[in-house]
Formats: C-alpha cells, sequence, structure tokens
C-alpha cells in the first residue's frame, strides 16, 4: 500500500532537503537553517508539511544522533557536516522540524505536530530492505572509501530506518547511491522505479537524473 503524500514533481521531505542542502555554498548552522527555511516554504508550504513528517518520524524513533548525522551526511556528500559543525542529529531535526511548524501555522495557526503513523506494507518493506542489503556492499565500499568524503555505518543506519518507515528508507537509500555515485546497472534501475510505484512516489522522485547507470552492470 502507497503511502500518501502529495506530488511535487521533485525529491520530497528529508530527502529532498539533502539533494539542496550543500557545503560550500551553506557552511554555517545560520545559513543552513535559512535553506531549510526557503525549502520548507516551496510550493505554498506543502513541502513544509512532507519534511516535517519525515522528521518527527525519525526523532519518534529509536535513532540515535550518531545514526541520524550518518544519514545526513550521506545524504549530502558530507558537504553540509553535522559532525563539523558540531550539531547532534537529532537536535538538527528538532530544528528542522521547528521551522517547518512555523511554516505551517502561517496556513494553520492551530496546526499541532504530531507524528504520522506510517503504512506499512510488510512485502514492500521486504523489498526496500532486499535492495538496501544488496546495493550495501557497493554503497558500503563507495562511502568508507571515498578518498575525501569517507563515511561509515551508512547501510545499518539504513536497515534501521526500513523497520521504522519503509518509504523514508527507500527515499535516503537513493540519495546515498546519488550523492555517491554508487553505479548501479538497468535491472536494479527498473526495480526501483517499480518500488516508488509501489510506495506512490512519482517517477521524477525516484529518477531525478543523479542516478549513475552502467548498461553493462549486472545487479
Amino acid at each position: 500500500m502507497a503511502q500518501a503524500h502529495r506530488h511535487l514533481g521533485v525529491d520530497i521531505g528529508l530527502s529532498g532537503l539533502t539533494k539542496w542542502i550543500r557545503y560550500p555554498l551553506v557552511n554555517s548552522e545560520a545559513a543552513g537553517l535559512e535553506v531549510v527555511g526557503s525549502v520548507a516554504d516551496r510550493f505554498e508550504g506543502a513541502f513544509a508539511h512532507q519534511l516535517l513528517r519525515d522528521c518527527l518520524v525519525l526523532l519518534d524513533s529509536p535513532l540515535s544522533g550518531r545514526d541520524v548525522e550518518t544519514l545526513w551526511l550521506a545524504g549530502t556528500f558530507r558537504e553540509f557536516d553535522l559532525q563539523r559543525l558540531g550539531i547532534d542529529g537529532r537536535v538538527w531535526l528538532r530544528r528542522i522540524a521547528d521551522i517547518c511548524t512555523s511554516r505551517i501555522r502561517r496556513d494553520d495557526p492551530s496546526f499541532s505536530p504530531v507524528p504520522a503513523a506510517p503504512v506499512v506494507d510488510e512485502a514492500t518493506k521486504e523489498a526496500v530492505r532486499a535492495e538496501v542489503r544488496s546495493v550495501g556492499p557497493a554503497l558500503e565500499q563507495a562511502t568508507a572509501h571515498h578518498s575525501y568524503n569517507p563515511l561509515t555505518g551508512v547501510v545499518p543506519a539504513l536497515e534501521q530506518v526500513v523497520d521504522i518507515d519503509t518509504g523514508l528508507a527507500f527515499r535516503l537509500l537513493l540519495r546515498a547511491v546519488k550523492a555517491y555515485s554508487v553505479p548501479i546497472g538497468e535491472a536494479r534501475y527498473e526495480r526501483y522505479l517499480a518500488l516508488g510505484d509501489e510506495l506512490g512516489l512519482g517517477e521524477d522522485v525516484v529518477d531525478d537524473m543523479d542516478f549513475t547507470v552502467w548498461t553493462d552492470l549486472a545487479d
């Protein structure tokens, strides 16, 4: 069963934010929060709802601050580096959530944020878990052994999110694969499109032209 969200023609929520907030153009917490405010305001505030939802889901989960930092760094190619800036991952999510809540209240002053219960389909969840594990060795190689933006622990953090919110886990997986230019084959690309459809994501969310597709790669 697909998760409900509004099709905006772009990546959504936290995965969308990590695509757009990048160092060195954004190299301080203050500058980062300005970008968050700008992103939350997109599509007449519709983006704020989806970004807030992702943040609340993770804040309501057992993920540690370090796990959140790892997912964030994977999506931003470590170019907006929470660890370098000394910002705990969960604290950062709370600041994003506060900005989103303020934006939503401009239109609905009575709005009260509560975590949304993820829609769980076991078959889709296991399919996403399988994709995380399948691309895992290549993703770990690309992240942990990167020459100037190394990052460890990405795959274990993603596996935790699969059990928390399958759709969010899938979007964060795609963003990490894209950010670290992990090559994928056409078969995996087609599976990603099919999973995106199962999760109610538009094709332009799954494929925003950032994939590195090798036609001769069998995966």
